[in-house]
């Protein structure tokens, strides 16, 4: 069994040498079997172009979405709104759609800086969200 196993490398090699050994037809079959796998790699060059493309779309997305959603929670936050986070959830669910709507329904006025926290809040509100002095 020793034996046996010893010479199992050497006669693996040795048959592998010789089952590679080209004729002309077989070098026909692999020049055609070259070109599908080339033409296959850049069928699949092309899918990965295409579906890289919409991971970058997917992932930009989301950043979007996310940035929105912080957007109208801050804006919501220094206009004194208090229900912000039902906000956010409209402008989740709804994206663009909800954003419009939120822009249309939130108070109006400009936002200057709190005297006393330098945060921005409403001209006319009589106190500010964040610290609640005047």
């Amino acid at each position: 069994m020793k034996r046996f196993l010893q010479a199992l490398p050497l006669s693996l090699s040795v048959t592998n040498l010789l089952a590679q050994h080209s004729t002309p037809y077989d070098a026909a079959q692999a020049k055609a079997a070259a070109d599908a796998a080339a033409a296959g790699t850049a069928a699949g060059a092309g899918c990965l172009a295409c579906g890289g493309g919409l991971i970058v779309l997917i992932i930009g997305s989301i950043v979007l979405s996310i940035a929105l959603l912080v957007w109208v929670a801050r804006d919501a936050k220094n206009r004194g709104m208090d229900n912000s986070v039902m906000w956010m959830i409209v402008v989740f669910f709804t994206s663009f759609l909800g954003l419009i709507i939120y822009i249309f329904s939130r108070p109006q006025g400009e936002l200057v800086p709190c005297p006393t926290c330098k945060n921005k809040r409403l001209k006319v509100s009589a106190k500010c969200p964040h610290c609640g002095n005047p």
